[in-house]
């Protein structure tokens, strides 16, 4: 039973990340409609504290996976909270931008995130993430989070069977991102290296990006799921650079789409406002850790994350788990 409805017409460190994992996954289903007490009986700001906890933990992980907040946002709170979709998906918007723009400053010192990588590719993105906003609010809530179970089951697939992520050797650039000067070193944290790193298949991987924008509006999770597959196995960027380049991304793409569900009012305050300031509190956090934690270890949390989420999606879509 929802309780809104739409408005519109809809070695230490290593430890430690994963232990992050680990109290994401155990703490969100505590929060559930359906594994405490109902919503009816809860006062009035038992939802605004639980999200705001819950999206802490969310921002502490997520920047390091380079996943954006939204991705895990959307399935969790639309799953385990009594929200409609809508709502959720219109604050997954806002606070996957959060999150990025609190780990944006970070990144770029450290050399983390690259402008010349993120701009091309945002700007495709963030036209398409418009369709894809005002596909999204057109069509029923079951089908968006079938399809989301769906679509993020297949990228853990992906990056399950990928090998030497971490790395990518990309022995010559295309003439693209040669002309573009897609190209930069940074220092990694975890061995204290400089590491010298360039792209390929740049056309290939703006066309990805158009499609990428259309399903960050749809699902309303930023696609920082779909970013970094896209930046590290298809273009050949590290996963450190892809993951922090991701919030790039999503910056701009999640403020396209965020101003359709503004417009159609699906963006409802006590929903989004400690959403978005547990999500920026944790980013922080999380902007520090992927500096020192091994690519290895951002592997296992980006395939831990997206696993529960898409398993929780697709049920749920499917009528199984309610």
């Amino acid at each position: 039973m929802h309780l809104f409805s739409p408005m519109t017409t809809k070695p230490k460190l290593e430890r430690t990340g994963l232990l992050l994992v680990a109290l994401l996954t155990l703490t969100a289903p505590a929060f559930g409609a359906d594994s405490v007490v109902p919503a009816s009986s809860m006062p009035w700001w038992f939802w605004p504290l639980a999200l705001f906890v819950t999206c802490f933990l969310i921002g502490i992980v997520a920047v390091p996976a380079g996943i954006g907040g939204g991705t895990l946002f959307v399935p969790i709170i639309g799953g385990f909270f009594p929200f409609h979709l809508d709502f959720v998906r219109g604050a997954g918007l806002l606070v996957a931008l959060a999150s990025a723009l609190a780990a944006g400053p970070m990144l770029l010192r450290g050399g983390l995130s690259s402008l010349r990588l993120a701009l091309p590719l945002a700007l495709l993105a963030s036209m398409s993430s418009i369709v894809g906003a005002l596909l999204g609010l057109a069509l029923p809530a079951s089908v968006i989070q079938t399809a989301l179970g769906m679509i993020v089951l297949g990228i853990v697939t992906l990056m399950l069977f990928s090998k030497k992520s971490e790395f990518p050797n990309v022995a010559q650039p295309d003439s693209l991102s040669s002309a573009l000067g897609i190209h930069g070193v940074f220092i990694d944290g975890a061995s204290g290296q400089a590491i010298n790193w360039q792209v390929h298949r740049t056309p290939l991987g703006l066309l990805i990006f158009l499609a990428i924008g259309v399903m960050a509006g749809m699902f309303g999770i930023g696609a920082g799921w779909a970013n970094v597959p896209a930046l590290n196995l298809l273009m050949g960027a590290p996963l450190k650079v892809s993951a922090g380049t991701s919030g790039l991304v999503l910056s701009l793409v999640d403020s396209s789409a965020a101003w359709v569900y503004l417009n159609r009012g699906a963006v409802l305050p006590m929903i989004a406002v400690p959403s978005v300031v547990g999500m920026m509190l944790g980013a922080r956090i999380g902007a520090r850790l992927l500096n020192v934690l091994k690519g290895s270890v951002i592997r296992k949390m980006v395939i831990t994350l997206l696993l529960f989420a898409g398993i929780r999606a697709l049920l749920k879509g499917l009528g199984i788990w309610v």
